[in-house]
């Protein structure tokens, strides 16, 4: 599957923005789809995951409460809805699919897109 992350931009501290994700293949409903995130000078890190249903979802907990995940699987698409944000959540943000599991871990993602750029200012 190949992925086309979308959305990045500047956005001022309490903003919202929304990343957008487009998936290419028939077995999109096949992948639980991720988001990370990966900040100047840090480690990749997980921001949320969406199961294969949409039924699912889970956040790390810098952003539970702020961030929503979504998905339309007629559409093979994901997005992330961004809320109420932050210096701390500038980073360059990846939509990755995992392959029939759920998992929050970057290294069980077998399919990534090129990354978006999210820089909030203060």
């Amino acid at each position: 599957v190949q992925l086309q992350a979308s959305g990045g931009g500047l956005v001022q501290a309490g903003g919202s923005r929304t990343l957008s994700c487009a998936a290419s293949g028939r077995t999109f409903s096949s992948y639980s789809m991720g988001w990370f995130r990966q900040a100047p000078g840090k480690a990749r890190e997980f921001v949320a995951v969406i199961s294969m249903s949409g039924a699912t979802t889970a956040y790390a907990d810098s952003v539970k409460g702020r961030f929503t995940i979504s998905r339309d699987n007629a559409k093979n698409t994901v997005a992330l809805q961004m809320n109420s944000l932050k210096p701390e959540d500038t980073a360059v943000y990846y939509c990755a699919a995992d392959y029939m599991r759920f998992s929050t871990s970057a290294r069980n993602h077998d399919y990534w897109g090129q990354g978006t750029l999210v820089t909030i200012s203060s």
